[in-house]
């Protein structure tokens, strides 16, 4: 029964829009413990990952019963018919192509939980548990074992149909399933992507440093760091550099019926976003990913590509978050991209405003302002 259940899921799959999907045991990713060690020790860590090694490790700390992880992909969009351009006085940014269209938690989990239910009618008594992104197991360590693809250079699976554009999922259940073996394939002496990360954040062997990498600077809410602000571009959210540049993603560009771009929204105009409310920002962006943390990220990205494009035309708005904007991120940002910008130009107004604003870490930004003007 084991063999013609695996068939028949394998089979379903294909009629729910997963275009890949492998199987492996709910053994425990002891292969994970020294890479995980070695990640946290170096402070390469994002934060946003489950910290506990022996959850990420051990599926059975999951689901008690779990047997077997099925593991699937979907793959994503990476070319936007019809992108508007980006001119000067209407400057435009994007969000990384995994952001386009519906939030691929959603998508991802509406699959999975179809899978599911597929499985319940036939195993009724079967325990399963879905993982998507946010769960504590590492999706990029269950694809690589049960066969998804091999782990590239640049720390994404790297599948033959659908190349590293892919959003990864498990289902965690409780009757063991005739497992698939791995993917003997590897980048071999390619380094492409290591060679074009903006800020040197791929440190080899598919390792990154969380801390370095564009696509988790974009997702901070903070200052970003000065050396990173003139790596960061019109990037809004994410980053697809090491992607794009992958020799073996030529070619491969994958749609579904439920990925729906929307290309003002993908690359939308800079200007508006700051002074855009919280109430517009989520009847606007909150079906993206890219938005789960919310709108000031995005707005301080906004800003920073304002000052990557030198946009004169975005003076006076800048100056009008950074005198009437409550936030000292997003206040002390825009002083720094009119320094940026303008030059001496408005050495009259950011002396003006140094004398007149009262938060030390909104006054350091005006100072690097001014900075940027000698």
């Amino acid at each position: 029964m084991s063999v013609a259940l695996k068939n028949d899921i394998i089979a379903f799959s294909k009629t729910i829009g997963i275009d890949a999907i492998r199987f492996t045991t709910a053994e425990p990713f002891e292969e994970l413990r020294p890479k995980l060690i070695d990640y946290f020790s170096k402070g390469y860590a994002s934060g946003f990952e489950e910290s506990d090694i022996e959850l990420r490790i051990d599926p059975k700390k999951s689901l008690a019963s779990a047997e077997t992880i099925i593991a699937i992909a979907v793959g994503y969009p990476n070319k936007l018919p019809d992108a508007p351009k980006s001119v000067r006085g209407g400057r435009r940014g994007i969000f990384a192509r995994a952001s386009w269209g519906m939030d691929y938690h959603s998508l991802l989990r509406k699959r999975l939980e179809q899978l599911e239910a597929f499985i319940r009618e036939r195993v009724p008594e079967a325990e399963c548990m879905s993982m998507v992104d946010t769960g504590v197991l590492s999706d990029r360590a269950v694809a690589e074992r049960a066969g998804l693809g091999y782990a590239a250079k640049n720390g994404f699976i790297l599948n033959k149909e659908l190349g590293t554009w892919t959003y990864l999922g498990e289902l965690l259940i409780s009757i063991k399933l005739p497992p698939d073996a791995p993917v003997l394939d590897s980048c071999l002496d390619c380094t492409i992507c290591i060679d074009r990360c903006p800020t040197g954040a791929l440190v080899g062997n598919g390792q990154l440093n969380s801390q370095k990498c564009i696509s988790f600077l974009t997702q901070t809410k903070g200052f970003m760091p000065d050396e990173y602000r003139s790596k960061i571009g019109n990037r809004l959210y994410g980053c697809d550099t090491c992607q794009q540049v992958c020799p073996k993603n030529r070619g491969i560009n994958t749609t579904h019926s439920d990925i729906v771009l929307e290309p003002l929204k993908l690359k939308p105009l800079l200007e508006p976003l700051l002074t855009m409310s919280n109430k517009m920002f989520k009847n606007e962006y909150g079906d993206l990913a890219g938005s789960w943390r919310g709108k000031k990220p995005i707005q301080r990205n906004a800003i920073l590509a304002l000052a990557h494009f030198k946009e004169e035309s975005a003076l006076p708005v800048l100056k009008e978050v950074a005198v009437n904007d409550e936030r000292p991120v997003i206040k002390g940002t825009a002083y720094w991209a009119i320094g940026r910008i303008a030059g001496a130009g408005e050495k009259g107004f950011l002396d003006e405003r140094f004398e007149v604003e009262q938060d030390p870490e909104v006054k350091n930004e005006i100072l690097k302002g001014l900075e940027e003007i000698y």
